[in-house]
């Protein structure tokens, strides 16, 4: 029985693990180093998620938040405006939701030299 119990906490974690969604890419790309500031970034899932919410941290700055617009639908690939704020770092995190209502996160770093 203790075996039929620890088996179908296996299943249901790797099943749980399974159903959130991957971010495929990035633009720019993880770790990218750029010559100049990008006017958006965009972000590609595997599956299709709804974006809740993006912050910018420049420089180890306060964040400042995106603007998603009426954005309400889920989604694979996801493009917002960036003001940027010209040569330095900058750390891209993001927070959604997958189709099984899950809560998901994540980031994403480039900078502007």
């Amino acid at each position: 029985m203790k075996n039929l119990v620890s088996a179908a906490l296996v299943w249901l974690c790797a099943s749980g693990a399974f159903a959130h969604s991957r971010i495929e890419s990035t633009e720019p790309e993880n770790g990218a180093v750029l010559s100049e500031t990008p006017a958006e970034i965009s972000m590609t899932f595997a599956k299709k998620i709804r974006l809740t919410r993006v912050d910018v941290i420049f420089d180890d700055k306060a964040p400042f938040r995106l603007d998603l617009g009426d954005q309400k639908s889920f989604d694979r690939v996801f493009t917002l405006p960036l003001e940027g704020m010209g040569a330095g770092a900058y750390h891209i995190e993001w927070r959604g939701l997958g189709a099984d209502g899950h809560a998901m996160q994540g980031d994403f770093f480039f900078s502007v030299d």
